[in-house]
């Protein structure tokens, strides 16, 4: 019992681990925006184009959310999920790259393409449309595996057409965590 006790306190995500962390502790009086932050292990996925509780479930250990938004139309979100092994992680996000392909409504869409971060990474490009021409409004992520870790950062607002630059801050943030995730992970 003490041995499976100390692997559980030995994964955990510490607190202030998370790059936006202390932003979400600071007390903002602007009532237009807003933080939560949770760290329920079942927590959906922040990138999530089916809407599916399920989705990336299966062998998590450990999850730490935080979204940000902004009234009406911005938000932004960390997450960063730890899972029981490397190939739960990497099933997670085949599972997402499937949803991504497979979960595009006529007035939504969703693409994702394989990136060159961590093991394993998509970007994630979510977009309006009205008809066949694109629309005000979408989502765009970087979702990142090293090991048995998933990072996920997103942000969505009044995008119009994709572009590569529409991606910049989200990989900047990754990079920045695959920079320190091994002190979590199994690496």
């Amino acid at each position: 019992m003490m041995p499976a006790l100390l692997l559980a306190v030995a994964v955990a995500i510490p607190g202030n681990f998370l790059l936006y962390e202390q932003a979400a502790a600071t007390k903002d009086k602007n009532p237009e925006t807003s933080w939560t932050a949770g760290s329920k292990r079942t927590a959906a996925l922040v990138v999530n184009p089916c809407e599916k509780a399920g989705l990336g479930q299966s062998g998590r250990t450990q999850a730490r959310t935080l979204i940000y938004t902004a009234v009406p139309d911005y938000s932004k979100s960390e997450q960063v999920i730890l899972y029981a092994s490397a190939a739960a992680a990497g099933k997670a996000l085949r599972d997402l790259g499937a949803a991504a392909r497979s979960c595009s409504r006529s007035g939504y869409r969703y693409s994702a393409v394989t990136v060159d971060l961590g093991d394993q990474a998509l970007k994630v490009t979510g977009q309006a449309y009205q008809g066949k021409k694109v629309g005000v409004g979408g989502e765009r992520a970087i979702v990142t595996r090293r090991a048995n870790a998933l990072i996920l950062y997103t942000v969505a607002g009044e995008w119009g057409k994709p572009r590569k630059d529409d991606f910049g801050q989200q990989t900047r943030d990754t990079k920045r965590m695959l920079a320190k995730i091994c002190t979590i992970a199994d690496c």
